[in-house]
């Protein structure tokens, strides 16, 4: 025999390979099952009850009937003026089948309506020497099981009265195997309404499956589930139509991306293998190397630092595009006012030609500490590379009443053209005044993305009389 715990396990295995239609129809035939049967355990019982409680009573009714008057019932049955009592006899043993007999106060039977006396117990005895008020057991006579009340007769003695049991126990068998065929027939009926009911109610289920492997199967995303009805499988269905719109955003976005970046990166990797392919035609033919001035070299090579310097950012912005969410920081309590202070100590080592103000104020945000510092260093950088030598860049923070932290970095620099403002948190865009500069138009795209994964917005507008002021929008922290 199987331990418990393997059966177990063994049941559940059995139970997971089971499709979902058939765990449904097992579920509805099981409950069906145990309603049915407990209902006929209760059917039964109530019935047997019922039975026995009748048995008991016109069991008592009869004792008392003949202990109330012993000497009527001890007289001989053919004796002259003792109708009455052969009527009671008759109507007694007719009705209830029972056997009766009177015993005097030593035990010894007295009277008897039938051939074999009924056994004189020990509890019967102390009846009839008035030892006790009453005595009920279970005897067997003639093979039978009977039911015997020993209660004490007027005038000394007692009286004993038994019924057989073998009526009520064999109505409360048939009655028995009534409940077990009704219930196998409820069962086998549940099991078949269960499965119908399956089916029928999982049908919907079936359909949209239908549909999600076809759309699986063919890829085409733009295809939406079937919807009908306002039940829990229309809203599934719905969900499902909202997943594969996102899905086809994000796979958009991603090939958008990839072509964008293609693109991007074919500029400066063209140039950089054109200057090195020069510079190595030179480094294998010395005769030319007339035709390369010492001046031209040391360009060419500059050239080619700032190209691997605009490779290397593009691509670790290219990366920070791409992030996956398992590989970033975890987000923490921070005060954005030390986070824009470590950007623009870094703003001031790169761009020492302008001077970068600041006015910060406390405010705590739920955020990831670099990516928020990469943000602002972005904002910062963009406005420093627009502001002209000598400028001012101002930057504040503050906590706004509606419970957000506002941060501003305004620039003197010559703005935006209000054509391009609408277009330059997108990714690779390059505004027709930016076109001619080093960058890859991902700075602000980047601040964009962190704003909104850190639940905030970010806007740019013209700063009067002339530059730019990128506002950045966070959720704040209560304050503690």
């Amino acid at each position: 025999m199987a331990p418990p715990v393997a059966l177990w396990r063994r049941l559940d295995r059995w139970w997971r390979r089971r499709t979902l239609r058939d765990r449904l129809a097992l579920l509805v035939t099981g409950a069906v099952a145990v309603a049915v049967l407990g209902l006929a355990g209760v059917a039964w019982g109530a019935v047997s009850i019922i039975l026995h409680r009748q048995v008991e009573s016109e069991l008592t009714a009869d004792g008392r009937t003949i202990a109330a008057e012993p000497e009527q019932w001890r007289a001989a049955p053919g004796r002259p003026g003792k109708s009455g009592q052969r009527e009671n006899r008759r109507r007694l043993h007719r009705e209830l089948g029972s056997r009766w007999q009177i015993l005097a106060r030593d035990g010894a039977v007295t009277s008897a309506v039938a051939a074999e006396p009924l056994p004189v117990t020990d509890g019967a005895r102390r009846v009839a020497a008035g030892r006790a008020d009453r005595f009920e057991e279970r005897v067997r006579i003639d093979d039978d099981t009977y039911r015997m009340l020993t209660l004490p007769a007027r005038g000394g003695g007692a009286v004993q009265v038994a019924v057989s049991e073998e009526p009520t126990t064999t109505f409360l068998t048939a009655f028995a195997v009534l409940l077990a065929a009704g219930c196998a027939v409820g069962i086998a009926t549940a099991a078949l309404l269960g499965r119908m009911v399956a089916r029928a109610g999982l049908a919907p289920v079936q359909h949209l499956t239908e549909a999600v492997e076809g759309v699986a199967a063919t890829m085409d995303l733009t295809r939406p589930v079937p919807v009908s009805g306002e039940d829990e499988i229309a809203r599934l269905a719905r969900s499902v139509n909202t997943l594969l719109v996102a899905i086809d955003s994000a796979r958009r976005a991603q090939r958008t991306l990839v072509e964008d970046a293609s693109h991007e990166l074919r500029t400066p990797l063209t140039s950089i293998r054109t200057n090195i392919e020069l510079l190595l035609t030179i480094e294998r033919q010395p005769e030319l190397a007339h035709r390369l001035p010492p001046e031209e070299r040391a360009k060419l090579l500059r050239d080619l630092d700032a190209q691997l310097v605009e490779l290397t950012t593009l691509t670790s912005e290219l990366v920070e595009l791409a992030r996956e969410e398992a590989t970033r920081e975890t987000p923490e309590r921070v005060d954005l006012a030390d986070v824009v202070e470590a950007a623009v100590a870094r703003v001031r080592i790169r761009a020492p030609a302008v001077t970068v103000a600041t006015d910060l104020r406390p405010v705590a945000v739920h955020g990831r500490p670099g990516e928020l510092e990469r943000m602002v260093l972005n904002v910062l950088d963009n406005a420093a590379k627009w502001s002209p030598a000598g400028a001012t860049v101002r930057t504040t923070l503050r906590r706004e009443n509606a419970g957000h932290a506002v941060l501003t970095v305004a620039d003197t620099g010559p703005g935006i053209d209000p054509v391009d403002l609408p277009h330059v948190f997108e990714r690779f865009y390059r505004a027709t005044a930016a076109r001619g500069t080093p960058g890859s138009g991902l700075g602000l795209a980047i601040v964009a993305q962190t704003a909104g994964q850190h639940g905030g917005t970010v806007t740019a507008g013209p700063n009067a009389p002339h530059g730019t002021i990128v506002t950045i929008r966070l959720p704040a922290l209560p304050v503690t």
